[in-house]
Parts: C-alpha cells; structure tokens; sequence
C-alpha cells in the first residue's frame, strides 16, 4: 500500500482505539447502572457494539502489521503496476475510462481508483501501451485497451 493508505488506515485505528472504543464502555457503564442486567437491552447491546468494534480493531491492526509500504517512484514506467494510472478505452461501450491502481485504504471506484488486487486491479498489471486485456469480473467480462499509463512522483 502506500504511505498515504498506511497513513489512513493508521488514523482510522487510532479514532477507533481513542474515541468510538471509551464512548462504548462509558454507554457500557451506564446501561450497567440501570440495574437487572438480564433483561437490559441496552447493555447487551453496547457489549455486543464492543464486541464488533474490538473485532474490526484487530483487523485493522493486523492490516497494518502486514502492510508493506510501496514507492511508485522505484517501479518499471513503461508497464501497468502499483500506483499507476492507466487511461483505457472500454472496447465494449467505446468509451475512455482513467484507472489508478491503489493499495488497500486508497480505493474510491467511484472515482476511477481500483485496488490493486480487484479483478481489474490484476487484469491490468504488467500490460504496456497498445495491449489489449480481456478481465472477467462477476458481471462478464470487460475488454479495455490500453491508451496510456502515467505515474504521480
């Protein structure tokens, strides 16, 4: 992933970890003062949010403990890899689309950034300009030429 999608994620942890994880145990607190903890939806309720919010932390924290860290600046220029954008020409519809390959944390496919591992992500990688690629993906298949590929420095 990137030093940017590091960055994020790292955030996204520390917010779960300082804020969202005390407001649990302090809404915890007061269900528990409310008395029968049988009967006291809302304590289950918050234990079973704790629980949820505890599971996602530790999967963001082992994200993170695996995460390597890649610089585009030190990868080929004259193929797709990680941090490319790759400009395409949807074969199907003749229409240009722009694709940048991110790692996780960084993906937005609304605005064209695809993680690296997706269907797409993977059809793409190590084709050059001019190069025809077929991609399966759960809806068919898409049929994308390659216009032009370009790095951010």
């Amino acid at each position: 992933m990137s030093q940017e999608g590091y960055n994020k994620l790292r955030a996204d942890l520390e917010h779960m970890e300082n804020v969202e994880m005390p407001l649990i145990v302090e809404k915890i607190a007061q269900a528990r003062a409310e008395g029968d903890l049988k009967e006291n939806a809302e304590y289950h309720g918050q234990r079973e949010a704790q629980g949820m919010l505890q599971a996602r932390i530790n999967q963001l924290r082992s994200k993170l403990q695996r995460a390597i860290i890649v610089d585009p600046s030190q990868l080929p220029k004259d193929e797709v890899a990680f941090g490319a954008t790759v400009r395409v020409l949807d074969v199907d519809i003749d229409e240009e689309e722009t694709i940048t390959l991110v790692g996780e944390g960084d993906e937005d496919y609304d605005n064209g950034r695809y993680l690296i591992t997706s269907p797409v992500g993977q059809g793409l990688l190590g084709k050059k300009v001019g190069d025809t690629v077929s991609i399966p993906v759960p809806k068919g298949k898409l049929v994308f030429k390659i216009l032009d590929i370009t790095y951010e420095n």
